[in-house]
């Protein structure tokens, strides 16, 4: 795989699951199991679907720093390494003076770049450092006003063939609805704004009981302009309160911000 290529350089969507769908599609193992923010929003007809959703971890982003410094402290000029557009923006937004750099490899390799200087900090998914059993290398955990997570950030998505019904029931027992409802309203947001690896788009639902309130936000190249959207009601309207999120960000200009990231990263 090309490791030199920033990853929001790539002009194709869902580049880490495919190997790993393609061996459940030839019956070589029965599910896969994926962050739920990699799986692509507009694939059809793949003879694949998410069977389960379970109970979703953190959805905030954390900080790993050299040194243990945090954001509002590290020097002008420090480099931070990410993989996401959406980051960026968010970075420049919060600090300007900063350098936010792409950055390849798991979430390891990340931190072993920090650890050998090649960047002074990274900005990465908590959930992630949480399921390897590193979080004791958090410098910080950034605020979700300030660092709003990508699309499904900190939940799994469990893959099986869809019409493999038997083991799609099984799955099913450890669904997490709430998340679940969550994604969906998530997701429907990224396929209304046609969103992309290109696009940062930033989006978090949160289900409570039968109540769901949904948040979503786009920032131009530079962070300072921010189109932030949120809607509130019942936990079956979420698609329906998604869509019209969606409308209201591209009526308000999103169409505009969104081509203007398409052109950056070719």
């Amino acid at each position: 795989m090309d490791q030199r290529t920033p990853l929001f350089s790539l002009d194709q969507k869902g580049i880490f699951e495919k190997e790993i769908d393609q061996a459940v599609l030839d019956d070589r193992v029965d599910f896969a199991v994926h962050s739920m923010k990699d799986i692509p929003v507009f694939d059809r007809d793949s003879g694949l679907l998410i069977a389960s959703v379970p109970e979703r971890d953190s959805v905030a982003d954390v900080l790993v720093s050299k040194g243990g410094m945090v954001l509002k402290d590290l020097k002008k000029g420090s480099k931070i390494g990410t993989s996401s557009l959406l980051r960026v923006s968010q970075i420049r937004r919060a600090r300007p003076e900063l350098n936010p750099e792409p950055i390849r490899g798991n979430v390891e390799t990340r931190i072993q770049k920090v650890d050998k200087g090649e960047f002074d900090a990274v900005v990465l998914a908590e959930a992630g450092l949480a399921r390897l059993g590193i979080t004791g290398r958090i410098s910080e955990r950034l605020s979700i006003e300030d660092f709003m997570p990508a699309p499904g950030q900190g939940a799994l998505a469990v893959v099986s063939k869809n019409d493999n019904l038997e083991v799609i029931d099984i799955l099913r027992s450890i669904e997490h609805p709430q998340t679940r409802a969550e994604i969906e309203a998530e997701r429907e947001l990224v396929r209304v704004l046609e969103g992309g690896c290109k696009v940062p788009v930033g989006a978090l639902a949160r289900a409570h009981g039968d109540r769901i309130v949904i948040s979503a936000c786009i920032f131009s190249i530079d962070g300072k302009e921010k189109l932030l959207a949120e809607r509130a009601g019942r936990i079956q309207e979420g698609l329906v309160l998604a869509r019209e999120m969606g409308e209201e960000l591209i009526q308000r200009g999103a169409k505009k911000i969104e081509a203007s990231w398409r052109t950056v990263y070719v």
